[in-house]
């Protein structure tokens, strides 16, 4: 049974209209128009050729033409680059924003997980939250106090619970927002980039909780340009492109085929991208240096693999979260890192300005082959382009002259064991 049904939907914003954004972003854009400053908010760079084809007149078409069934029961995955028009899809599925042309039938309430704090009033305590996120799914006070203790327990934040919202970091938010969504009563759980945060063992919670919701019966649909979450949670995928379903299917062949116009596209050496006035923050600049800060691109396994990051703060990002994945040229995730391996929110800090931001994979850790780099960067608070996702922004290749038996040695690591022989003979007879 299909509880989704969208059929030729579009979806057209004016440009320089005031009122298509939160009530702070639009205050934000009201404040720059005053005072003859460039909108720190715009989402719109019509010099940016994957988006000239939207843009008519004084008008963009976020979305065009979507047509689209999700049955009962399915984890849906979204996937395409910023400004596919991802986010404004799930705006439309959760009635925040409505279509211009086209219908969309919803059968079931809908849970969105969408900006940190949406539907969140920032005055009321973390409990007062969840019975009004209970209420306004038409649930009975009797029936949330069922799962409020399910609910506490699964955030984690038992000893703020009663603590004014706006008074939570981006990471407590987003716990109890997952668990407030994840645990009332909703046919439909819809997240976007909402799991960018948080620790490795609550995401596994929430990776877990996902599951459980699919077995109970209810629909998941889900916005990430983690790939490997998405390939891992969805078994099937659409991928949006200049607001037009490009393919949907089985999420290994179109996550392939993602990954392949990445890889054809992907310049070896210096990577550079014009800077965008519009982007919060930004990558401007990706190079792999040797020890000795040499450009290069290829390296030895027993060489200490350095990434540098050129990176531009315009705004400061409450949030920022930087997200990394080594793959094989076969699109197999070799390894990950994110920002939080040096601390929670430890990009918070950052202020207006230019930073370099290394990162070192130590030697002996992959094995001989080619590699590609991938690079995000989000926030919980911020959606869109304002937030940077650069995607494949790099390759190198390994070798292993140590090896006797050249560049055979398989698997993803190359950490050469210590083999240790102790002589047991002593009192041994042949």
């Amino acid at each position: 049974m299909n509880v989704i049904q969208i059929e030729n939907l579009s979806k057209e914003y004016r440009l320089g209209v005031i009122g298509h954004g939160t009530l702070t972003r639009d205050l934000q854009s009201w404040w720059a128009k005053v005072r003859g400053k460039e909108d720190p908010n715009s989402k719109i760079e019509p010099l940016l050729a994957r988006q000239e084809k939207q843009i008519q007149g004084d008008s963009f078409w976020a979305l065009q033409e979507i047509n689209l069934e999700v049955k009962q029961g399915e984890i849906l995955g979204i996937i395409g680059r910023n400004g596919a028009g991802k986010s404004t899809l799930l705006k439309i599925l959760s009635r925040v924003t409505a279509p211009t042309k086209g219908q969309i039938k919803i059968k079931g309430r809908i849970a969105s997980l969408l900006e940190v704090g949406t539907g969140f009033h920032p005055e009321l305590t973390g409990r007062e939250n969840i019975f009004m996120n209970g209420a306004i799914l038409g649930m009975y006070k009797n029936e949330i106090k069922n799962k409020l203790d399910e609910i506490i327990d699964f955030s984690g934040i038992e000893k703020f619970i009663d603590t004014p919202v706006k008074r939570y970091s981006s990471g407590m938010y987003v716990r109890l927002a997952f668990a407030v969504a994840a645990h009332l009563e909703s046919e439909i759980l819809v997240i976007d980039e909402i799991l960018a945060v948080g620790d490795a063992e609550f995401q596994k919670k929430c990776l877990g909780k996902m599951d459980d919701v699919v077995h109970e019966g209810r629909t998941v649909i889900v916005v990430s340009h983690n790939m490997g979450m998405i390939t891992q949670l969805c078994p099937s995928v659409v991928w949006l492109r200049h607001g037009r379903i490009e393919k949907n299917g089985v999420t290994k062949e179109i996550i392939a085929e993602y990954f392949s116009e990445s890889f054809d596209n992907v310049s070896i050496g210096k990577f550079e991208i014009k800077p965008d006035s519009k982007k919060l923050s930004q990558l401007t600049q990706f190079c792999l240096l040797d020890e000795l800060e040499r450009a290069v691109e290829n390296y030895t396994c027993d060489q200490k693999i350095i990434l540098s990051l050129t990176y531009t703060v315009r705004y400061k990002v409450k949030g920022l979260y930087g997200y990394l994945q080594i793959m094989t040229a076969d699109q197999t995730v070799a390894m990950v890192s994110d920002s939080f391996d040096s601390g929670e929110n430890f990009l918070d800090d950052l202020d207006s300005g230019i930073y370099r931001i290394l990162i070192q994979i130590p030697p002996r850790t992959l094995a001989p082959g080619d590699y590609y780099v991938y690079l995000n960067f989000t926030s919980p608070k911020y959606q869109g382009d304002n937030i940077d996702s650069p995607g494949i922004v790099g390759r190198f290749h390994l070798d292993d002259p140590t090896s006797r038996r050249g560049n055979k040695r398989s698997g993803f690591f190359s950490t050469l064991l210590k083999w240790n022989v102790d002589n047991l003979s002593e009192n041994f007879s042949s």
